[in-house]
C-alpha cells in the first residue's frame, strides 16, 4: 500500500460534505491521501501528534478544513515543516468570513496557505501543484486539466454564440 502524500484533516465530521471534494480531486489525479478528524480545540494533542508525524508517514502536504475560529490549519502548521493549506468553511453566523480571517492572519514564521471559503477543490489543486514540483508526470496531468478547463470555456462560449444556453 502506497503511503499517503496528502493529509486531509477536518475539524469536525460536519465538515465532511465540503471536504469530500478535496478527496475526489486528489483521487482524480491519482494522489494518495488519508483523511481524519482532529480538533484544534477539542483534541489539540491529537492534532499536534498528527502534524508531528505526518512527514515520517510519507506526507508532503496537509490540507485542513475548519470553520468558525478555524485554528486547525495554524495549529497543524505549528507542529510541522510541511506546507499546510487551510480551507475556511462556511458557518451559519458569519458565512465563513471568521474562518477566512483566522486562517489568513497567521503570525510571521508560521505560514498557512488559504483558499476561498469552502474552496476544497482549489486546496486539492494547490496540493497537486505543490507535489508536481518534483513529479513531472503529475505536472503533465495538471497541465492537461488546465487545458480541459480552457476547452470547456470555449465550448460554452460557442454554444452561447449559436443560440444555445451556456452551461455554467
Amino acid at each position: 500500500m502506497e503511503k499517503p502524500r496528502v493529509g486531509i484533516v477536518l475539524g469536525s465530521d460536519s465538515d465532511l460534505p465540503v471536504m469530500e471534494e478535496t478527496a475526489r480531486i486528489l483521487q482524480d489525479f491519482g494522489v494518495t491521501y488519508e483523511m481524519t478528524i482532529a480538533s484544534a480545540h477539542r483534541s489539540p494533542d491529537l492534532a499536534a501528534e498528527y502534524a508531528r508525524t505526518a512527514e515520517e508517514r510519507g506526507m508532503a502536504v496537509i490540507i485542513a478544513g475548519a470553520g468558525m475560529a478555524a485554528h486547525l490549519p495554524g495549529v497543524l502548521a505549528a507542529y510541522t515543516c510541511l506546507p499546510v493549506i487551510g480551507v475556511p468553511l462556511q458557518g451559519k453566523i458569519l458565512n465563513g468570513v471568521d474562518a477566512l480571517y483566522s486562517i489568513v492572519q497567521m503570525p510571521p514564521g508560521v505560514p498557512v496557505a488559504a483558499v476561498a471559503v469552502n474552496g476544497a477543490r482549489n486546496a486539492a489543486l494547490l496540493a497537486v501543484q505543490m507535489l508536481s514540483i518534483q513529479d513531472p508526470e503529475l505536472r503533465e496531468k495538471f497541465r492537461r486539466y488546465k487545458q480541459e478547463l480552457a476547452e470547456g470555456v470555449v465550448r460554452k462560449a460557442e454554444k452561447l454564440k449559436t443560440g444555445g444556453k451556456a452551461i455554467v
